[in-house]
C-alpha cells in the first residue's frame, strides 16, 4: 500500500460523489482517516483530514470516549455493588423495621438480576417487611434531568437520567405481535400499576416500518400510570419493542420490588421513601448483603452495541464517585476524564462533556482528536475490551444492517452516532491488505438522514486502499 506523505484535504471521489446526490456541501462533513502505525509512538500522517479541525456534536460516539475513560480509570474487571441493609435484626423471619437497598450506580441491575437480590434476601429468611422501603441514592447528587425532553418524546427509555439504584434502566418494555386480524401488547414487566388501553387496529402497512403508523400516551394516575397505544399496525407482524419510561422512577422500583418479593413468597405493605443526601442512612444499620454487577469489560458491548445512553451517563458518574467520591455530578465526572486525558498528553481544547452519553446539544468533540482518542486506545491495555463493544459492521448492533452481503462484512468495529441534524461514525476498520485504520465520519446538518450512503462510500474506499 501507498501511503501519502501527507493527509488529503479532499474526500474521495466516491464520497463526494454521494454528498452532491443529495445536494450536501462537503464543507459540511468533518472525516478523519488514520492508518494505525506498527509502533504506538511512531508518527504517521492521516491519510484523510478533511474539515477534521472543527468542533462538531458527536451524538453516540461519544460513549468511546467515556468507554475508553471507563476501562482505564476503573479498569476491565471493575463491579458495580448494590448493598442491603436493615435497622433491625429479623427475628423468626419477620423484620419489624425498614429494608434498605443502596445503589452505586449499577447500570445493568435487570429483571433477573434484581430478582436474584430480593432472592437472597429470602434465603436470609426474611419472609415479611413490617417497616418500609428506604432507597438510598446519595451516590450521585441530583440533578434535574435536562434532557428528557430532549426531542419531545420524555417517556421514550433513551430519555432517562441517571438514579445511583436503577432498575431495568427505568423502562418497562412493550412487545406487540399480531396476527390478520388483532393486536395483541404484552408489557415486560407486567405490573399491576400500569394499565394498557390497546386501540391499534390491524391494516395494510408496512410491517417494516410499524413504528411510523404507532401512538402512544403516557397518562400518570392516582395509582400508576395508564399507557395508550393507538393507531395502525401491520398483520402478522411479531417481536416488535417499544421501551417507555411509563412510571415515575421510584414509584417503579416500588412497584417491582411488590412484585418480585410477593412472588418469591414475602409479604411488604409498607410505602417507599428516598434518601438523597450522603452519609444520612443511620450508622446503626446492619448490613445484610452486596450483590455485584458483572465485570465493566463484559457489560460495554450492552451500552455500546445498541447504544444505550442511560448505561454512559451511569458510567461518567461512577468515575466521578469512585474518584472524587459522592456524591457524584456529571461535571466532575467530566473534570476526571479531562485530567486522564490529559495523563495521555491528549489535549482537547474544544472537547465539551455534558453527560458522556452524546444524547446532548452541546457535547462537542472535533473529528481529529476524536482519531486521537481512537489511536491512543487502540494501544492500550485495554484496546481488546473497548473494540469488541463496538458494534460489528453488516454483523450486529446498530451497524447490523450496513453493507450486508459485501466483501466488507464483519470487517469493521464502527460506534454510529445519530440524533436530529447530527450522524457520525467512528471505530477501526481493517482493509483488504491487511492494514488496520481508524475512521472518522461526522456531519451536523439537516441532511443527515440521508448521509448514510457517504459514509459507506467512505468504508468501501478504505477498504480497497
Amino acid at each position: 500500500m501507498c501511503m501519502p506523505q501527507f493527509a488529503l484535504a479532499e474526500l474521495p471521489n466516491a464520497v463526494s460523489d454521494a454528498l452532491k446526490k443529495i445536494g450536501l456541501s462537503e464543507d459540511s462533513v468533518s472525516v478523519y482517516v488514520q492508518a494505525l502505525p506498527d509502533q504506538p509512538n511512531q508518527t504517521q500522517p492521516p491519510l484523510i483530514a478533511h474539515h477534521d479541525r472543527v468542533a462538531l456534536n458527536p451524538a453516540s460516539t461519544m460513549k468511546l470516549l467515556t468507554s475508553y475513560a471507563g476501562l482505564a480509570l476503573l479498569g476491565p474487571s471493575y463491579r458495580w455493588k448494590t448493598e442491603v441493609y436493615s435497622d433491625t435484626k429479623p427475628i423468626n423471619g419477620v423484620l419489624e423495621g425498614n429494608l434498605y437497598l443502596k445503589g452505586y450506580g449499577d447500570p445493568t441491575l435487570m429483571s433477573v438480576d434484581f430478582w436474584r437480590l430480593l432472592n437472597s434476601i429470602r434465603q436470609l429468611g426474611i419472609k415479611e417487611i413490617k417497616g418500609d422501603l428506604i432507597v438510598d441514592n446519595s451516590y450521585f447528587a441530583v440533578k434535574l434531568p435536562a434532557s428528557t425532553n430532549f426531542d419531545a418524546e420524555a417517556a421514550r427509555a433513551y430519555n432517562a437520567s441517571p438514579s445511583a439504584l436503577t432498575v431495568n434502566l427505568k423502562a418497562i418494555s412493550f412487545r406487540f405481535d399480531s396476527d390478520a386480524s388483532q393486536v395483541t401488547i404484552t408489557p415486560e414487566p407486567e405490573l399491576v400499576e400500569v394499565k394498557v388501553t390497546n386501540l391499534l387496529k390491524v391494516a395494510n402497512v408496512d410491517c417494516a416500518s410499524w413504528r411510523n403508523n404507532l401512538r402512544y400516551e403516557v397518562k400518570p394516575s392516582t395509582d400508576g400510570a395508564q399507557v395508550t397505544f393507538r393507531g395502525e399496525y401491520a398483520p402478522n407482524c411479531a417481536g416488535r419493542y417499544l421501551d417507555l419510561l411509563a412510571l415515575d422512577e421510584n414509584y417503579y422500583t416500588l412497584a417491582f420490588f411488590r412484585k418480585i418479593w410477593r412472588e418469591l413468597g414475602g409479604s411488604f405493605s409498607g410505602k417507599l421513601h428516598v434518601i438523597q443526601a450522603p452519609n444520612a442512612m443511620p450508622s446503626n444499620n446492619v448490613k445484610l448483603l452486596q450483590q455485584d454487577s458483572r465485570a465493566l469489560g463484559q457489560i460495554l458491548p450492552d451500552m455500546n452495541k445498541w447504544s444505550n445512553n442511560l448505561m454512559a451517563r451511569q458510567l461518567l458518574l461512577s468515575i466521578a464517585g469512585e474518584k472524587i467520591g459522592a456524591p457524584a455530578t456529571e461535571e466532575s465526572g467530566a473534570q476526571q476524564v479531562n485530567l486522564w486525558l490529559a495523563t495521555l498528553g491528549l489535549n482537547f481544547n474544544e472537547l465539551v462533556i455534558e453527560n458522556g452519553s452524546g444524547l446532548s446539544r452541546i457535547e462537542r468533540i472535533s473529528a481529529q482528536h476524536m482519531g486521537q482518542l481512537l489511536v491512543s486506545a487502540y494501544f492500550s491495555p485495554v484496546m481488546p475490551e473497548l473494540m469488541s463493544s463496538l458494534p460489528i459492521l453488516a454483523v450486529d448492533g446498530t451497524m447490523l444492517k450496513r453493507l450486508q452481503d459485501s466483501q466488507l462484512q464483519g470487517r469493521a468495529h464502527l460506534k454510529t452516532g445519530s440524533i436530529s441534524g447530527v450522524s457520525t461514525i467512528a471505530g477501526y476498520m481493517l482493509g483488504s491488505h491487511g492494514q488496520r485504520y481508524v475512521v472518522v465520519f461526522m456531519v451536523n446538518d439537516a441532511k443527515v438522514a440521508m448521509t448514510k450512503p457517504a459514509q459507506d462510500a467512505l468504508l468501501t474506499w478504505l477498504y480497497a486502499q
